[in-house]
C-alpha cells in the first residue's frame, strides 16, 4: 500500500476537551476511505487539521511522506488537499459557469483578473463547461447559484473541489440536507470521482458510506476507535454498539 495522506499521533485540545486523541491514520493512494462516528466524535476536526484551517496541539501530519503540519491552508490547497464543507461556502450571485472559471482561473494563479479571463480565454470555458458536463449541471450553467436546489448546490461544490485538481478529496458530509429526491445525484457524483484522487469522505448516511468506500475508519470521543473493510466494519460488534445499529449489521 503506498500512503498518500497520514497523521501520526494527532492531538487537538480546546481548553480541558481533547476534540483529536493521538490519530494515526493511514490513507491509500487512490483509495476512498471513510470517516464515520457519532456526532461530536471528531470529523470535522479531523478535517479542519488535516486542511489546515486548525493547528494540532502536537502530531503531524503527512502528504507523500512531507510534513505539512505547519502550512497554511492554502499551501495545503496548492498542494492537492482540496475540501468541501457540511454547509456550502459558494458565491450566492455568481453562476455555475462563473463559479467554476474563478476555481479554474484560481488554479491557474489567475484568480485576480477571473471575470476578464473567463470571457477572454476559450480554452477556461472548455474547461469549466466539461467540469459542468460531469457533475450534470450545464442545465443550470447560467442560473444564479443562489436559487439552485439545494442538491445542486452541493454537486457544484463538489465540481468546484474537482477543478482545484486534488490530490486528496476530503469531503465533508456531501449528502447533508439534500432531499431524497436529489441524494441520487450525489451518490452518482461521488462514485464517478475520478479514480486517481484519493478521497477521504465524512458522511452519517450509511447507503453512501457502504456503497462507496474500500476502507471504513471509525472515530468515537475524539480516537479512532475500529478499522476496516466495509464488511469488517459492519460485522463488529463493538461498532454496531457505540454507533451502527442493528439494520447495518449484515450489510
Amino acid at each position: 500500500m503506498t500512503v498518500v495522506l497520514e497523521t501520526i499521533d494527532l492531538t487537538k485540545r480546546f481548553a480541558g476537551i481533547v476534540a483529536a486523541n493521538n490519530i494515526a491514520l493511514r490513507i491509500a493512494r487512490g483509495a476512498r476511505h471513510a470517516l464515520i462516528g457519532p456526532n461530536g466524535a471528531g470529523k470535522t476536526t479531523l478535517i479542519n487539521l488535516l486542511t489546515g484551517v486548525q493547528r494540532p496541539t502536537s502530531g503531524r501530519i503527512l502528504l507523500d511522506g512531507e510534513d505539512i503540519s505547519g502550512l497554511p491552508t492554502h499551501e495545503r490547497v496548492g498542494r492537492g488537499i482540496v475540501r468541501t464543507f457540511q454547509i456550502n461556502q459558494l458565491f450566492g450571485d455568481l453562476t455555475p459557469l462563473e463559479t467554476l472559471g474563478l476555481a479554474v482561473s484560481e488554479r491557474r494563479g489567475q484568480g485576480l483578473d477571473w471575470w476578464r479571463i473567463v470571457g477572454t480565454r476559450p480554452d477556461l470555458i472548455t474547461e469549466a463547461v466539461e467540469i459542468l458536463e460531469r457533475f450534470r449541471l450545464t442545465d443550470v450553467i447560467n442560473e444564479r447559484t443562489a436559487v439552485l436546489p439545494y442538491g445542486k448546490q452541493r454537486l457544484l461544490e463538489i465540481a468546484v473541489a474537482i477543478a482545484c485538481r486534488p490530490r486528496v478529496l476530503l469531503l465533508d458530509e456531501p449528502a447533508a440536507g439534500v432531499p431524497e429526491d436529489e441524494r441520487h445525484e450525489i451518490l452518482r457524483a461521488v462514485a464517478a470521482l475520478p479514480a486517481d484522487v484519493t478521497v477521504l469522505l465524512i458522511e452519517h448516511d450509511m447507503d453512501i458510506v457502504f456503497s462507496f468506500a474500500d476502507r471504513i475508519s471509525v472515530l468515537v470521543s475524539g480516537a479512532l476507535f475500529a478499522e476496516g473493510t466495509p464488511e469488517e466494519i459492519a460485522r463488529d460488534p463493538r461498532v454496531k454498539a457505540v454507533y451502527l445499529g442493528e439494520e447495518i449489521v449484515d450489510a
